[in-house]
């Protein structure tokens, strides 16, 4: 497994499940996979085993979490390590309504000190790496000083890794999901922000539509995150670790996938998970093949079963 993170599928908020990971993982050895967030408050209080058991096969794995409470960040963190994630991240870029009435994700940006506090605290306890996931501003903070300002004093409280949504948050006037592709992408901040700080390893995130494309801003950063590109085709998956890690060996086949899949999915029916839970994360399987509404509606129907994906096989559908 390469050490070196240059790739990495985003955190998305009831897509990035466990089972989700285990398919993703499937399509590529080397991409960094990462958790939904999960708040500090539901780690300590909550059911750990839920929120937090995963398939060895997922690594390397990022848990991203969300909090502001330098005490509650740093055991949930430490909860984290224990647990066997490779990484710990800390969400100061999403913007919901969740989010804002809590004062923290994107709220963060805002408040950089409360950050630098967690970032602090987590760091005592933990010894792999913590990074924190950011945009290039919130509200109204217009200017590029003003991101350097944040990336200044929570890099000087002991964080080395910012992955960088390459929008601002508009807290206020936009939903989440329009704080996804209203706020216009600016790149260069971001490029910028590795040339002003050059020991930092900086990511980039937003609008990447491609594996190429990922490859293409790596010339300015030290990696690059894909989300809901990956999530809709995940097929793009399975050239990163050719595209990406220069890895020789040959692409896996949308076939040999879902055949790794169907096994994967028998197991976990054994222990009563439900077949949706798990077929919904590869409706975009054949994104853009001839048979791709096929195999939707396949998936689609009022009854799913595993047996049908067989047929689908045996058809010679796949």
């Amino acid at each position: 497994m390469n050490s070196v993170v240059k790739f990495s599928v985003a955190p998305m908020m009831d897509w990035t499940d466990r089972h989700c990971r285990y398919f993703h993982r499937l399509l590529s050895k080397q991409a960094q996979l990462w958790t939904e967030m999960v708040t500090a408050k539901a780690i300590i209080h909550g059911d750990k085993h839920r929120l937090l058991d995963y398939a060895a096969q997922e690594h390397p794995l990022v848990l991203q979490l969300g909090g502001n409470d330098p005490k509650e960040m740093a055991i949930a963190a430490k909860v984290g390590q224990d647990w066997g994630y490779d990484e710990i991240n800390i969400n100061v870029g999403c913007p919901s309504d969740r989010v804002r009435s809590g004062s923290f994700g994107a709220c963060l940006m805002q408040t950089p000190e409360v950050l630098a506090h967690c970032v602090e605290a987590m760091g005592a306890v933990i010894d792999i790496p913590l990074s924190v996931k950011c945009r290039i501003g919130v509200d109204d903070m217009e200017h590029y000083q003003a991101l350097t300002h944040f990336i200044d004093i929570v890099s000087g409280a002991g964080c080395q890794q910012f992955v960088v949504h390459a929008r601002k948050a508009w807290l206020k006037g936009l939903s989440p999901k329009e704080n996804r592709t209203v706020p216009p992408l600016n790149y260069e901040w971001v490029y910028q922000l590795k040339r002003d700080f050059p020991a930092l390893n900086i990511g980039i995130n937003g609008g990447i539509m491609s594996v190429s494309a990922a490859n293409e801003h790596l010339e300015f950063v030290d990696q690059a995150m894909l989300g809901r590109a990956v999530y809709h085709q995940p097929y793009l998956l399975a050239s990163v670790d050719q595209t990406i890690y220069q890895q020789h060996y040959p692409m896996i086949s949308r076939v040999e996938v879902l055949l790794a899949f169907i096994e994967y999915m028998q197991v976990q029916q054994a222990h009563s998970v439900p077949i949706r839970s798990m077929t919904r994360h590869i409706l975009g399987l054949y994104h853009g093949q001839p048979n791709a509404k096929k195999f939707k509606r396949l998936l689609s129907g009022k009854v799913v079963e595993i047996g049908h994906l067989h047929q689908w096989l045996a058809q010679g559908e796949g």
